[in-house]
């Protein structure tokens, strides 16, 4: 990473940060980083004192993509500066960076506590690969309360990786708690920070060792570049993922889906701040309908764990979910009359999505597994967008009205009702 930075302001860093004229060509005082697509790059001459552990992409140290490429720079050198991270890696998905990081910090024999709340495809990560194949203990446990993380933590725990908050409930984890759990049990602390994103939630400075991104999501913006990030301060990490990211796995975000995740992050303070606002809109909207049972949003006071969201995080981002009344067919006439919110999975775009965890995101779990969580079949997500918001409720109001037999779709809601 680069000195740091001279404001320490999110807006700024966001614009800014990493696209400093061109490392190694400063002749062209580039404004954008420019998308740098060579594969091998020139060497000024042959220097046998010199090793790959010793190149400096800083210093416009180049000289294969696999390894470091300008465009990734850049926007590993913001992504790390948002979360208040000295080293930040970058990856072709969030799954391959949750992997490479689990692969740096475990050996066979180690023991990993996770939260049973986890992001479906992260568990079978855990399970299928880690535990089945390659001799990690993992044990999963419910993280929304300390003490059971605290009861999980064996001589042999390596790593406690959490996700906070959860998809799909929302559930919370007490970040600096769990920390103090890990650290006194000499453990790493690893947290998925996908939902919240640097903008409202810092688990660095919450004591975590590692922060996770599917940059897919929030930080890209606009669902057309898939991509991850891993950000930690402990220098042995850092050489351990850098080791498994270049050498062992050889995974990287590409230098387009680069140029696209640092000209999304440009947006990103302005979009959470929408998504929020029409987040906190919907959630109270849903909250006093007669047609939902229960709704999932932290920044509700009547979240069971509102408080610690308050504490931890500086916003509550712009996922909710919702349990409607009914059963599954209901759910299915409510999602396919919906017109503004698309029936998709994923979260975090500029367009509000929405889907049915049991029937698509969760759907690989077990019903047993499902119901634990949670997880009913009239579980709506939804991600809410930055689009007019009354355009939003008056879209719930027709997928309301599609759950009644017979009933029309009248006057639209208004953010002022």
């Amino acid at each position: 990473m680069q000195d740091g930075p001279e404001s320490t302001r999110f807006e700024t860093l966001s614009v800014t940060y990493g696209e400093e004229p061109t490392p190694g060509d400063p002749m062209t005082g580039d404004v954008v980083s420019p998308i740098h697509l060579a594969s091998t790059y020139a060497l000024p001459g042959l220097d046998t004192e010199m090793s790959l552990e010793d190149l400096d992409p800083s210093q416009g140290d180049f000289v294969y993509s696999r390894l470091s490429n300008p465009t990734r720079h850049a926007v590993e050198e913001r992504i790390g500066a948002l979360e208040g991270g000295e080293y930040a890696y970058a990856f072709s998905s969030g799954t391959a960076a949750i992997f490479t990081f689990v692969l740096s910090v475990v050996e066979p024999g180690d023991h990993v506590v996770a939260f049973d709340d986890l992001y479906a495809g992260t568990r079978r990560m855990l399970e299928d690969v880690f535990r089945s194949r390659l001799d990690v203990d993992v044990d999963f446990v419910d993280a929304t309360d300390v003490e059971n993380v605290a009861a999980a933590i064996t001589d042999s725990t390596a790593l406690v990786w959490l996700e906070t908050p959860t998809n799909p409930r929302m559930n919370m984890c007490d970040v600096a708690a769990i920390a103090d759990l890990a650290h006194d049990a000499d453990a790493l602390l690893g947290v998925d920070n996908t939902f919240m994103s640097p903008y409202f939630q810092n688990p660095l400075a919450l004591g975590a060792d590692a922060v996770a991104h599917s940059t897919t999501k929030y930080l890209n913006g606009h669902s057309d570049s898939v991509g991850g990030a891993l950000v930690t301060n402990d220098e042995r990490v850092a050489d351990e993922v850098e080791f498994f990211q270049t050498v062992g796995v050889g995974d990287m975000l590409a230098p387009f889906d680069s140029y696209l995740l640092l000209r999304g992050i440009k947006t990103l303070p302005m979009r959470m701040e929408r998504h929020q606002e029409n987040a906190t809109t919907v959630a109270k909207y849903l909250e006093d309908h007669e047609l939902v049972e229960a709704v999932h949003y932290p920044g509700l006071e009547s979240h069971p764990q509102h408080d610690l969201a308050t504490k931890q995080m500086s916003g509550y981002g712009g996922v909710l979910s919702f349990e409607l009344a009914g059963e599954f067919a209901d759910a299915k006439r409510f999602l396919e009359a919906l017109t503004e919110f698309t029936l998709a999975v994923s979260l975090g775009g500029v367009e509000s999505l929405v889907e049915l965890p049991a029937g698509m995101t969760h759907e690989p779990l077990s019903p047993e597994e499902r119901e634990a969580l949670g997880i009913t079949d009239t579980l709506v997500r939804a991600s809410v967008g930055v689009e007019h918001v009354d355009d939003l409720l008056a879209d719930l109001d027709r997928g309301f009205a599609a759950m009644v037999d017979g009933a029309e779709f009248e006057d639209p809601p208004t953010a002022d009702d």
